[in-house]
């Protein structure tokens, strides 16, 4: 059957909500996806920044085999090896207390802002609801994560969304403030803002933050779905910046493929917020997903992947400046680790540089209107990246 056909037959069955590339993606290997006609693509963007460990992990495979062979699902009513494992592994790599497995980030949200909400409720009562979310943030598509997502494109056509929340401006802690209240109960933002543009969050401006939160019992929620699981150097980015977070959101390449999210929970907030009855999900959690889980951390660990990115970074940044600066619509690179973006000049759409290099045989993301997005495999190595750039260059020097 040609592409076309399958393409046809998608579009007939399935509720039209993606612009989708018209492209059919059969197979993959290493840091490559092959099509339908048997075009081999070089993957710069691992299925939004999942695919960690690369396709065809042989360990990952056949974690996943082994668990389908005993047991696949039970729902949580009841206690499961894997679920023990995969807990026990997030909750040590990324040194916080509790753990709540969902099927995605989107619900990683929803149950952080869930656990944040009723903590202040417990203690301070219903009029302490508000939370103070970022301009240009992306934090899902449910209606509680829209209603946090800093983009009124998102948000208009689903309101009214939850009310209560607030935004301030990224990396400007003096709006912050401007909007701190007895009424505020969270503060959530991405360590690195990536649809809204690839932006890390400033040292300073994310202490600020936590400065606010500590003096005031105001709760951190920091979204790692995107930027953490080793993407930008360390397990999650936060912990480069020495500042923790009372709850934490994690999903993408925490389970590299199968669906899975979690958020995390302190100490404080873990003991003094839901129990039984206040959340739940049938599939959240299950033997499979959390097999996934446990796979990933321990390739993680056996394949030294922080280590790697933290050596590769360098010269995946050197090669991306020069790029910058060989093309005069190119604006600048910005970024962190294995998550990085280049901005185009007005004038110039990123959205026809990244399908132009589908053409060209290379996966690229766009990040808002304006940038293009690169979340690579954590397995690239050098020579990838200088095929990328290669790639790359025959598209930008059509423009």
């Amino acid at each position: 059957m040609k592409a076309t056909e399958y393409i046809a037959r998608t579009e007939e069955a399935v509720f039209h909500t993606y612009n989708r590339f018209p492209v059919v993606f059969e197979s993959s290997d290493g840091v490559y996806l092959k099509d339908t006609d048997g075009k081999e693509y070089l993957d710069f963007g691992a299925g939004i920044a999942v695919f960690a460990l690369g396709y065809g992990n042989e360990y990952y495979k056949n974690a996943l085999k082994n668990q389908i062979d005993k047991l696949i699902h039970t729902s949580n009513l009841y206690y499961s090896i894997p679920l023990m494992e995969a807990a026990e592994k997030l909750r040590d790599k990324s040194g916080m207390d509790k753990v709540f497995f969902t099927n995605s980030g989107t619900e990683a949200i929803e149950g952080a802002i869930k656990a944040a909400r009723k903590y202040s409720l417990l203690k301070y009562g219903p009029e302490r609801y508000e939370i103070i979310s970022m301009e240009h943030s992306f934090h899902g598509r449910s209606t509680g994560a829209l209603a946090v997502t800093g983009n009124a494109h998102y948000r208009d056509p689903f309101g009214p969304l939850m009310d209560g929340i607030r935004f301030a401006n990224y990396n400007d802690i003096e709006s912050v403030k401007a909007l701190v209240s007895d009424k505020t109960c969270a503060i959530i933002l991405e360590t690195v803002q990536g649809e809204g543009g690839i932006y890390p969050a400033d040292p300073a401006f994310l202490a600020g933050i936590k400065e606010i939160c500590d003096r005031n019992d105001i709760l951190l929620i920091l979204d790692e779905i995107q930027c953490g699981m080793g993407r930008c150097g360390s397990y999650f980015v936060w912990q480069k910046y020495g500042t923790a977070p009372d709850i934490m959101t994690t999903a993408k390449a925490l389970g590299c493929g199968v669906p899975v999210g979690a958020f995390v929970l302190n100490k404080k907030v873990a003991g003094a917020s839901m129990v039984p009855g206040d959340h739940g999900t049938t599939y959240g959690g299950n033997p499979l997903a959390c097999a996934a889980v446990s796979a990933v951390f321990d390739q993680f660990e056996e394949l030294h992947l922080i280590d790697h990115v933290r050596e590769v970074t360098p010269y995946f940044e050197e090669k991306l400046d020069a790029l910058t600066q060989k093309y005069d619509f190119l604006k600048e690179r910005r970024g962190m680790g294995f998550m990085q973006g280049i901005e185009v000049k007005e004038g110039t759409s990123a959205g026809t540089i990244a399908a132009k290099a589908l053409e060209a045989g290379l996966v690229i993301l766009t990040a808002g209107s304006n940038v293009l997005r690169f979340v690579p495999p954590l397995v690239i190595e050098k020579t990838d990246i200088d095929e990328m750039i290669k790639r790359l260059e025959t598209v930008l020097d059509t423009l």
